[in-house]
């Protein structure tokens, strides 16, 4: 059998690739997002929706109120053995119901969910709302339903 000799492109300017593939990213059309808009246009509107124009919106930080909270679980955990706590000076603008309480305790806060303001009621605590009259939430609830009432008269 006959010994095949390897062509070695010896003096062969392009080695077999053309004129232009042999130099850097020739062949591709340029590297990565290269020609986008121009000769790879059509495969950016195809494949790549999306890639131009900016969408939705950014809200003004004066707009946005940042609100932090605390879950009532939390309570003994950070202030132990205290009986009565203000959030608002600790730092905390509304109370939560998440977990379980087991002490009587006297929360001062800006503002409270439902379920946290029943699960201290239950424990025999108290929440005071900044900013709003004292009321007991019975009489909120009877003020709510009257409310109601009234505007399905």
């Amino acid at each position: 059998m006959a010994r095949i000799k390897t062509k070695k492109f010896r003096g062969s300017m392009t080695h077999g690739r053309g004129k232009k593939a042999g130099r850097g990213a020739g062949k591709r059309g340029g590297r990565g997002n290269a020609g986008l808009l121009k000769h790879k246009f059509m495969h950016m509107i195809k494949y790549m929706p999306g890639h131009l124009g900016r969408y939705g919106f950014k809200r003004p930080q004066s707009v946005i109120k940042k609100v932090k909270t605390i879950n009532v679980g939390q309570l003994e955990e950070k202030f132990p053995g205290k009986k009565e706590i203000d959030l608002g000076k600790e730092g905390y603008s509304k109370l939560l119901g998440g977990g379980t309480i087991n002490t009587k305790l006297r929360v001062n806060v800006d503002s409270a969910s439902s379920k946290a303001i029943e699960k201290i009621k239950g424990v025999g605590g108290e929440v005071i709302l900044a900013g709003q009259p004292e009321m007991e939430m019975d009489e909120k609830k009877e003020d709510i339903e009257e409310k109601i009432s009234s505007t399905e008269k």
